[in-house]
C-alpha cells in the first residue's frame, strides 16, 4: 500500500503508461471513425460546434485589432459613397473594384487548391487551365489579344481592329492572362501557411507534436533510424526535407517551383524547425506564384497552340534516330493534355462535357466533405485535451 507522497514503483508507472497508450490508441481510433458516412449526426454535430468555436476564436483575435478594422470599414463606406456619387472618378473606382473582385476570385481559388494536407480542391484543372486554354484559341482564332473589355473575360469577342501591340505570341498570351495566374499562385502560396503554423505552434509550446496533425512528420522521423526499410516515396519525402532543412530559402524555392505533391511536408519541416515565417512565405511565394505559374501557363499555351506545335514538330524531326519517337511522344502528351481542359473550354451539351460537370460536382462535394469531417475531428480533439487538463488538475 503507497503512503501519500510516495512515488510509483517501476511496476506501476509502467502499467500506468500501458494504460495511457491504450487509452491513445482508443482516441485516435474513435476519432478515425468520425466521418460523415461512419456517424453522420455525430459528425454534423461535432462541425457545427467546431465552426461555431472557431468563428468566436476568429472574432476576438480580430477585436485586437479595432483600430484596422475601424480603418478599414471607414475606407469601404468611402468607396460605396463615391461610388453612388457621379463624377470623373466613378469609371477609376468602378475598375478598382472589378479588378479587386476578380483579384480576390482567383486567390480563393488558389486557398482552396493547396489547404487541407492533401485534400485541396483541384481549382488548376477545373478553372485556371481551361480559362488560359480559352484564351490561347480564342487568340489564334481572332488573330489578337486585343479583346474588348468588357465582355472579357467573361465573354471573349474578336476585336474589330487587330492591335500590333497585341499580336499572338507566346509571351503576349501570358501577358494577357498574367493577373490570373499570379494570383492563384499567390493563393495556393497563402494556402500553405497552416501546416507552417500548425508545426511551429507545436515545436514553440515545448510539448510533443499532436500524432494526427504531424502523423506524416513523426513516422518520417522515426523511419530515419532505419534507412534501408524506407520506399521510394519515403526517400523522395526524406530528400524534400534535407533540402529544405539545408538549403533554406533557396531549398524552399525549388521545392515550391515545380509540381510537388509532397510539399506539404515541406512547410512542417520549416515550421518544426522554426524557419521566420518570411523566408518560408517568400520563397513560396515567388516558386508558386512567378516561377511554377509561368511554367504551368506556357506549357498550357503550347498545347493549344497548333502553330506552336507544328515548328516543334519540325525541329524534332530533324534529330536522327529518336526524332519520330519523341514526335509521337509529344503527340501523345499534348491529346492528353487537351482532353483534360477541352471539355470545360467548349461549353457543350455533349456526353463529355457532361461527364465533367459531374466530375466538378464530385469534387467539390468530397472538398466539402473533408473539411466536415476534419472540423469535426478537430472538436473530437479538443473535448480529449480537456478531459485530459481536469485529470491534471485533480492528480495535482
Amino acid at each position: 500500500m503507497k503512503r501519500k507522497g510516495e512515488l510509483p514503483s517501476n511496476g506501476d508507472s509502467t502499467k500506468d503508461s500501458r494504460v495511457s497508450s491504450a487509452s491513445r490508441q482508443l482516441e485516435i481510433q474513435e476519432r478515425e471513425n468520425l466521418v460523415i458516412w461512419r456517424k453522420p449526426i455525430k459528425t454534423v454535430d461535432f462541425f457545427i460546434r467546431e465552426s461555431f468555436i472557431k468563428i468566436v476564436s476568429v472574432t476576438k483575435q480580430l477585436s485586437q485589432y479595432r483600430r484596422l478594422l475601424f480603418t478599414a470599414f471607414v475606407a469601404l463606406i468611402c468607396l460605396l459613397v463615391s461610388l453612388n456619387v457621379d463624377g470623373p472618378h466613378v469609371p477609376y473606382l468602378e475598375f478598382i473594384r472589378k479588378k479587386a473582385i476578380w483579384c480576390a476570385y482567383w486567390i480563393g481559388l488558389g486557398v482552396l487548391s493547396s489547404i487541407g494536407l492533401g485534400t485541396g480542391l483541384h481549382t488548376f484543372l477545373l478553372y485556371l487551365g481551361p480559362h488560359i486554354a480559352a484564351v490561347t484559341l480564342a487568340a489564334y482564332e481572332c488573330g489578337s489579344l486585343n479583346f474588348p473589355e468588357p465582355p472579357y473575360p467573361d465573354d471573349i469577342i474578336c476585336p474589330d481592329k487587330i492591335d500590333i501591340s497585341w499580336a499572338v505570341s507566346i509571351w503576349n498570351i501570358m501577358r494577357k492572362i498574367h493577373l490570373e495566374a499570379i494570383m492563384w499562385g499567390a493563393g495556393t502560396a497563402l494556402g500553405e501557411l497552416p501546416p507552417y503554423f500548425m508545426a511551429k505552434a507545436s515545436r514553440l509550446s515545448g510539448h510533443n507534436p499532436d500524432v494526427d496533425d504531424l502523423k506524416e512528420f513523426e513516422e518520417l522521423q522515426k523511419k530515419k533510424e532505419n534507412p534501408e526499410n524506407m520506399n521510394m516515396l519515403d526517400r523522395a519525402k526524406l530528400m524534400i526535407e534535407e533540402l529544405v532543412n539545408k538549403a533554406g530559402f533557396f531549398g524552399i524555392l525549388v521545392c515550391a517551383s515545380i509540381p510537388n505533391p509532397l510539399f506539404d511536408l515541406a512547410g512542417i519541416t520549416c515550421g518544426h524547425f522554426l524557419v521566420p515565417f518570411w523566408t518560408f512565405f517568400g520563397a513560396t511565394l515567388i516558386g508558386k506564384a512567378i516561377i511554377k505559374m509561368s511554367l504551368q501557363t506556357m506549357f498550357v499555351i503550347v498545347a493549344f497552340s497548333d502553330v506552336l506545335i507544328k515548328n516543334i514538330m519540325e525541329i524534332l524531326g530533324i534529330i536522327p534516330l529518336y526524332g519520330s519517337t519523341l514526335q509521337d511522344f509529344l503527340q501523345r502528351m499534348l491529346q492528353m493534355q487537351r482532353a483534360r481542359y477541352q471539355s470545360n473550354v467548349e461549353v457543350s451539351s455533349s456526353p463529355i462535357a457532361a461527364a465533367f460537370e459531374v466530375f466538378v460536382v464530385a469534387m467539390v462535394g468530397y472538398f466539402i466533405i473533408s473539411i466536415i469531417n476534419s472540423l469535426a475531428q478537430s472538436h473530437h480533439k479538443r473535448i480529449y485535451k480537456k478531459k485530459e487538463g481536469g485529470k491534471r488538475n485533480k492528480e495535482e
